[in-house]
């Protein structure tokens, strides 16, 4: 059986994207709650050298959007997001997966195999289509969604493996 591409890219990053939204609106309910400025957590990092939770929370949808679209052969979507709260960050997952959404399974046909170009901070990048998706798209999706996660966990909020798994 052939592997299908819309299904192993879409389904795994707007569900993740999603519990990411959910576990934002969580940690925005904490943040209420306690009486806390929104900037301790959303400047939150794990360690010094890391990223903080608005960068984190940005490069978990930019991965997402980006991979979804080059493997449909789609424009690459540039959001402006805003990382003053977290209704913002909220707001540009939420643009991330209602874009994800857009693309249409017969976009997907031959992404397998097709070549993917793209640009990091220092380099242009190539792979086929299927290693991109496994080896670069989903683990960094999921990595950037785990720190996030981890951050609010260390931070105080109450989280659970129900957070991140989300509902079936």
């Amino acid at each position: 059986m052939a592997i299908n591409m819309y299904q192993a890219t879409v389904a795994p990053c707007v569900r993740a994207l999603t519990n990411l939204n959910a576990i934002l609106g969580k940690a925005e309910a904490y943040t209420t709650e306690l009486k806390i400025d929104q900037h301790v957590l959303l400047d939150a990092r794990l360690f010094p050298d890391m990223l903080p939770l608005t960068m984190q929370v940005i490069i978990a949808g930019d991965i997402a959007r980006g991979g979804a679209a080059r493997l449909a052969g789609a424009d690459v979507p540039v959001l402006e997001i805003g990382k003053g709260s977290f209704g913002e960050l909220k707001d540009g997952v939420t643009r991330s997966i209602a874009f994800i959404e857009t693309l249409k399974p017969n976009q997907f046909d031959g992404a397998e195999d097709r070549t993917v170009t793209w640009s990091t901070r220092s380099a242009t990048r190539n792979m086929q289509g299927m290693p991109y998706l496994f080896n670069h798209v989903l683990p960094n999706v999921f990595f950037h969604v785990t720190t996030a996660y981890d951050i609010l966990r260390q931070s105080g909020l109450n989280l659970g493996k129900k957070d991140y798994l989300g509902s079936a």
